[in-house]
């Protein structure tokens, strides 16, 4: 079976755009087959079920979302339209299929906004917050928006590494942002990325500055997180600058990664009954500085981008224990920094 994968970059040195890859599951190999569209800086991507394709824009001295429309093979992308504003682009994307909306999060500007997907698939702009506050560490100069996608129960998830602060909202059919409550972290946490458990009643949370992922309680009915666990993405006696990224969970609930860099790891957890997590493996990236990584449809396979070393990398996973096992290296990805399956 071929699967087919979209990468984001960055276009600082080599990469012109947006990639595409193959992922064949039989041979169990993985290809990078070409371009899709050049354009500057797409560092992350979002898709939606009518085959819109909704990346981070850069635009000379102006940044936002671009759209897409991505042909039926995925090998081409035609421009819809694009909104920028003067400044330096997001760092994420998410699609709301259910509102037809697209959420942005804004590093620099500490911005959540939220722009409207109209019937041509463009986009226009609907909502937009700015954050404040800092913390105590030299990367939390300010507030920064580093994740902006939904709760099981379709509310606002904003993620503010600058403050150490879990933003909920409440999002109106028209795209109106209203906050129902915040989460306060530790001093120094600079929590990245979350995903929710299948309960939908947990979720966990990458911690970049402190290279540590915390287990979340989510009430629905009050829309409120509480953290209950807390663990390590690397060893005790590491010393070096890591930086934890990117945060996937299995299908099923029972298995958890983490990618780091600076330590240049996957690291592999298995969740408890009680939400708490057990580290089981840290394996190589293969490569310098992993932004992100995904399993794929199968979920029998990983694949990682290693952004300064310009490849990806392709593990088997094994769906009873949740480890990995390295299957193929050097696949070359200009200045990698997203992966994403499109099914």
């Amino acid at each position: 079976m071929l699967e087919n994968i979209l990468f984001g970059t960055y276009t600082k040195k080599t990469s012109q755009g947006i990639y595409a890859g193959v992922l064949d599951t039989t041979e169990k190999t993985l290809t990078n087959t070409g371009l899709v569209a050049k354009t500057a800086n797409p560092t992350y991507l979002a898709l939606s079920a009518k085959n819109r394709l909704y990346s981070v824009a850069k635009a000379d001295d102006e940044g936002g979302v671009a759209a897409w429309q991505l042909n039926a093979a995925q090998t081409s992308a035609t421009p819809l339209n694009m909104v920028v504003a003067p400044g330096t682009p997001p760092a994420y994307v998410a699609v709301d299929e259910a509102r037809q909306l697209v959420y942005s999060a804004n590093y620099h500007t500490g911005a959540a906004t939220v722009l409207k997907i109209e019937a041509d698939g463009g986009l226009t702009l609907a909502d937009e917050h700015i954050h404040t506050g800092n913390g105590p560490r030299p990367e939390q100069d300010g507030s920064h928006i580093h994740y902006t996608d939904l709760t099981p129960d379709k509310r606002l998830v904003a993620i503010d590494l600058g403050s150490d602060t879990v933003y909920v909202y409440n999002v109106s059919d028209a795209g109106k942002l209203s906050r129902q409550s915040q989460l306060e972290l530790a001093a120094g946490f600079g929590p990245r990325h979350l995903v929710f458990a299948p309960d939908g009643k947990h979720a966990f949370l990458a911690g970049e500055l402190s290279s540590q992922v915390a287990t979340l309680t989510y009430d629905a009915a009050t829309g409120t997180l509480a953290q209950t666990h807390t663990i390590a993405t690397v060893p005790t006696d590491y010393t070096d600058h890591n930086g934890a990224a990117a945060i996937r969970l299995s299908r099923d609930g029972h298995y958890l990664y983490v990618s780091n860099r600076g330590y240049n790891s996957l690291a592999v957890f298995k969740i408890n009954d009680d939400a708490s997590l057990t580290l089981i493996q840290q394996i190589s990236t293969e490569g310098d500085f992993p932004r992100d990584f995904d399993l794929d449809p199968t979920e029998a396979f990983v694949v990682v981008v290693n952004q300064n070393t310009n490849n990806a990398t392709l593990y088997d996973r094994d769906l009873t224990t949740g480890q990995l096992t390295l299957r193929q290296k050097d696949i070359t990805v200009p200045e990698g920094v997203s992966v994403l399956f499109t099914k």
